[in-house]
C-alpha cells in the first residue's frame, strides 16, 4: 500500500480500466448501477466527493455506498469509520484492475470503472454505461417485523458470485479533530457499518430467509444487497432497502 498523497488522485485521470461488458438481453437499464466510495475523513481531497455521494444516494438507480479506508489514520484523525476490510476490498479492486495504487476519493462503478471520486462527470459517465450494459440477475430483497428475506433468480453467471449484504447509515455529521481537516464539520452519506459474506452464487435459484434481530441489522439505516463475481469482480445484480432507523 502507497503512502496517500493527494497529487497521486490528480494524476489517476483514467476512467475505465476494464471495458465494459455486453449487454444482457431482456434486462432493463432500470438496474441499479453500484457506486462505491473509498474515502476518508483524514483526507482534504475527500468532502467534495463525499458531497457528490450524497446526491447520487437520492437516485433510484443508484446503489451508493461510503467505505471509509483506514491508511490515513496516521497522519493525526483515527476515521470512526474506517475499516481495515474495505481498505483491503479497493487494494484488491486496484489488483484485479492492474492499477498502480490505491487512493482517496475513488470511486468504482459495478466494479468495473474507476475514477477520481470527486469528478462528477466521469462519475456520471461510468453510471450511464452500467445501466447500459444491464445485468445478468436481478435480486430481491425483503424486510419485514416478521423477518427478512433475499430472493436470486436463476441465472447463468460466468463464475461463482460472492453475494455480499452491506449494512449503512444514511449519515453522519462529524468534526474532524486533527488531521487535513482538522476544525471541518464533515458529512458523510449511506456510509457502510458492515460488509458481510451472505452466500456463493452458483446460478441455481436461491432463497435465504434471515432474523434481522439476530443479525443486529435494526439498527441500520438501509442495506444494499450486491450479486458480484469472484470477491471483486463486476457486479452481476444489486438491490436496495431501508429497514431501520440509524445513523447520527
Amino acid at each position: 500500500m502507497r503512502t496517500p498523497i493527494r497529487a497521486l488522485a490528480a494524476a489517476w485521470l483514467v476512467l475505465a480500466l476494464a471495458p465494459p461488458l455486453p449487454a444482457v438481453a431482456g434486462q432493463g437499464v432500470d438496474d441499479p448501477a453500484v457506486v462505491e466510495l473509498f474515502t476518508s475523513q483524514g483526507c482534504a481531497s475527500c468532502p467534495p466527493a463525499d458531497e457528490l455521494l450524497a446526491e447520487l444516494a437520492k437516485r433510484a438507480d443508484v446503489v451508493a455506498l461510503s467505505l471509509h479506508v483506514d491508511y490515513w489514520n496516521y497522519i493525526g484523525w483515527t476515521d470512526p469509520f474506517a475499516k481495515k476490510q474495505f481498505t483491503e476490498r479497493q487494494q484488491a479492486y486496484m489488483r484485479r484492475m492492474h492499477g498502480r495504487f490505491i487512493y482517496t476519493p475513488q470511486i468504482i462503478v459495478d466494479g468495473l470503472w474507476q475514477t477520481v471520486g470527486s469528478r462528477a462527470e466521469s462519475v456520471t459517465e461510468a453510471i450511464e454505461r452500467a445501466r447500459m450494459r444491464g445485468k445478468p440477475v436481478t435480486p430481491h430483497m425483503s424486510w419485514g417485523p416478521d423477518g427478512a428475506k433475499v430472493i436470486i433468480p436463476a441465472g447463468d453467471p460466468p463464475g461463482p458470485a460472492t453475494v455480499w449484504m452491506a449494512f449503512y447509515d444514511d449519515k453522519h455529521v462529524t468534526t474532524v479533530q486533527h488531521g487535513e481537516n482538522a476544525g471541518d464539520t464533515l458529512a458523510n452519506y449511506n456510509v457502510v457499518r458492515e460488509l458481510r459474506r451472505l452466500a456463493t452464487w452458483n446460478g441455481k435459484r436461491m432463497e435465504i430467509d434471515l432474523d434481522p434481530q439476530a443479525m443486529g441489522a435494526n439498527s441500520f439505516d438501509g442495506c444494499a444487497l450486491l450479486v458480484q463475481l469472484g470477491d471483486t469482480g463486476p457486479i452481476l445484480g444489486a438491490a436496495n432497502v431501508e429497514i431501520g432507523p440509524g445513523g447520527g
